[in-house]
């Protein structure tokens, strides 16, 4: 199979337009994801302020970590099953099995 035929037939991420899709997708995923994490860490700082009083630089720090890193992780895990799944590599999985 010569390299003209195998981009006719490429599927998913083989596909150059279909991988530049998938990722730009991805991409935009993460960034509203990582907006969501900014916003979420910043109320939770706010709210644990006016609880607890002033904060301590490693109190908002372990705040940030521990709530933006949970969501841009789940983010980035939801996305990427998103990717996986739009780009027919679920499928493949499936056939493999056959």
């Amino acid at each position: 199979m010569d390299e003209d035929e195998r981009q006719r037939t490429a599927v998913g991420l083989n596909d150059p337009a279909q991988a530049a899709f998938a990722w730009a997708r991805f991409r935009h995923i993460m960034a509203w994801m990582i907006l969501v994490a900014v916003v979420c860490s910043a109320a939770a700082i706010v709210g644990l302020a006016w609880v607890q009083g002033p904060l301590r630089r490693i109190t908002m720090l372990a705040v940030i970590g521990g709530v933006g890193g949970s969501i841009v992780m789940a983010g980035a895990l939801m996305g990427l099953t998103f990717l996986s799944s739009g780009t027919g590599h679920d499928e493949d999985v499936e056939r493999f099995g056959d």
